[in-house]
């Protein structure tokens, strides 16, 4: 049987304050879950609906693995933040990778750290 996972990736660089930081990944990781086929979410939930959340150093990063995700048919999600805060409008600020089996997800985020 499958262990499923979610990933979500937060820029370093941002230096984001621990509740935009929180909120940006919440949105991170809804999105993906409401672009997700049903019988994968069904799955994940099943086991508890494991998320890790690392960290990549500045957009450049956070895209790359953005697109690593989807050229493997992975659902993923890419937050832009409307500005209304702390940062400017359209700056990329997460990414959520999955949720999908832990073994597709880890073949792109293996490498990366704890947040």
């Amino acid at each position: 049987m499958a262990t499923y996972k979610q990933v979500i990736l937060v820029r370093q660089d941002l230096k984001l304050p621990k509740g935009k930081l929180a909120a940006q990944a919440a949105h991170a990781s809804v999105e993906a879950v409401l672009k997700s086929p049903s019988e994968t979410v069904k799955a994940w939930r099943a086991e508890g609906m494991a998320k890790i959340v690392v960290k990549v150093k500045n957009e450049k990063e956070l895209i790359k693995f953005f697109q690593q995700a989807k050229d493997t048919n992975i659902t993923t999600s890419l937050i832009t933040d409307a500005g209304r805060t702390v940062i400017a409008p359209g700056t990329k600020t997460c990414v959520a990778i999955g949720p999908d089996k832990e073994e597709k997800i880890d073949q792109i985020t293996e490498e990366l750290s704890l947040l």
